[in-house]
């Protein structure tokens, strides 16, 4: 049993309404929508009530389309508003892609033009350099000629050497040989 004067936590008692009150309340309801409807005087909440008591005899899918259509409060039901950040996400069909726009080749930023043409440029470069058609080029190898010049010299200046240190020790061991008498 609740303690004091009120019943409840919100501080006051619970009303319930007689089912007779009820009864009342849906006759009168009942008399006015006759009589609106005799006038031509329909409301605009009585013809959607109207409405959705058909569509529920529609199939189910259109009655949940309708509904939620009629579900807007407000003049929101009367202004379509579609969001520009909201993006909806398309499935696409492999038939439906067209082939021709994978073989388009993606548009490059300005740096990798130009790295691209770098590499292309330091290609070009190396293949006129094997050839000796770049002036760098034409440099080695007129100093390769010359390294191989001095390098050939110096190749016949030892083999000179190293015949006269033959022929100075042939002609030692002969003048010993000589000396001692033998032959």
């Amino acid at each position: 049993m609740p303690r004091g004067k009120f019943s409840n936590h919100k501080g006051r008692s619970r009303r319930f309404t007689n089912p007779e009150e009820l009864e009342e309340e849906r006759k009168k309801e009942e008399q006015k929508k006759k009589w609106r409807q005799q006038h031509g005087d329909e409301s605009s909440e009585e013809s959607e009530d109207d409405k959705k008591i058909s569509e529920e005899s529609d199939s189910d899918e259109e009655s949940s389309e309708e509904e939620e259509t009629h579900k807007a409060k407000g003049v929101s039901n009367l202004i379509e508003i579609e969001n520009p950040n909201r993006v909806q996400k398309k499935t696409k069909k492999l038939s439906t892609l067209n082939t021709a726009d994978l073989t388009v080749k993606p548009q490059l930023s300005r740096r990798e033009r130009e790295e691209i043409e770098r590499q292309k440029d330091q290609a070009n470069y190396q293949k006129l350099h094997a050839e000796g058609k770049t002036d760098q080029a034409r440099a080695d190898l007129a100093r390769l000629a010359i390294i191989r010049q001095q390098r050939e010299e110096a190749r016949k200046r030892r083999e000179a050497e190293q015949k006269e240190k033959e022929e100075a020790s042939k002609a030692k061991t002969a003048a010993t040989n000589k000396a001692l008498g033998k032959k």
